[in-house]
């Protein structure tokens, strides 16, 4: 069976051309859509992620059939999948995900292929060096992916990557850096409200209103 090719046949016979609509326009018509919402969207590929999950191991030849295909829910099914097996994903694959993230790049994809990178990050100590260098890149969703990684991560956060990736990012004026830099620190503070109230008071002056004020949710 063509994975990609039958569940193509499974999305388009599940079209929802007025949502698909909606859907777009809610993503400022960056992107073209089948109209499925989350549940049904995953029901469509929910044996196929199973199946694989057995195998132990990513085809990254599916994935990127779905990745290059035009319609959204193909780049939501890609990081369905990488979540789901995650634990067979390692360093060596992080160019593959990166690859991802710089292509048809907005933030309803990153805020979930970073959690695939927050979690080799957690069994490889290589990708603490390189979520600084991506701290430092010139593209913003590499600076989201890093600043945002450790999410949900809690007491085993490297609190000391997530001062230097937040700090190479102070001053931004980028929208989507300076949310996730409230967002990251709004999480951490579910660990740690002592840390991200000191993080504030030691760097007020160079943060944006906006991510103080999202990192001050729960303080």
């Amino acid at each position: 069976m063509d994975k990609f090719l039958e569940i193509k046949r499974r999305f388009e016979a599940r079209e929802d051309k007025e949502n698909a609509a909606a859907m777009s326009k809610y993503m400022r018509n960056m992107f073209v859509f089948y109209g499925l919402p989350a549940p049904r969207r995953k029901e469509v590929y929910r044996d196929i992620i199973r199946s694989d999950k057995k195998e132990r191991a990513v085809d990254w030849s599916f994935l990127d059939q779905c990745y290059d295909d035009e319609h959204r829910e193909f780049q939501y099914l890609v990081y369905d999948y990488l979540l789901a097996l995650k634990e067979s994903v390692s360093f060596d694959d992080i160019p593959k995900i990166k690859h991802y993230i710089t292509t048809r790049s907005w933030w309803d994809t990153i805020d979930f292929l970073c959690k695939v990178i927050g979690d080799v990050g957690t069994r490889d100590p290589r990708v603490r060096d390189l979520m600084i260098e991506w701290s430092n890149d010139e593209n913003i969703w590499l600076k989201r992916t890093a600043i945002e990684h450790q999410l949900g991560l809690k007491d085993k956060t490297d609190v000391d990557l997530l001062e230097t990736v937040i700090v190479n990012n102070l001053g931004s004026s980028e929208f989507f850096v300076n949310k996730a830099i409230g967002w990251a620190l709004r999480d951490y503070a579910k660990t740690d409200q002592k840390y991200v109230k000191s993080f504030i008071d030691r760097h007020r002056d160079e943060m944006d209103s906006l991510s103080i004020k999202e990192a001050s949710k729960y303080l």
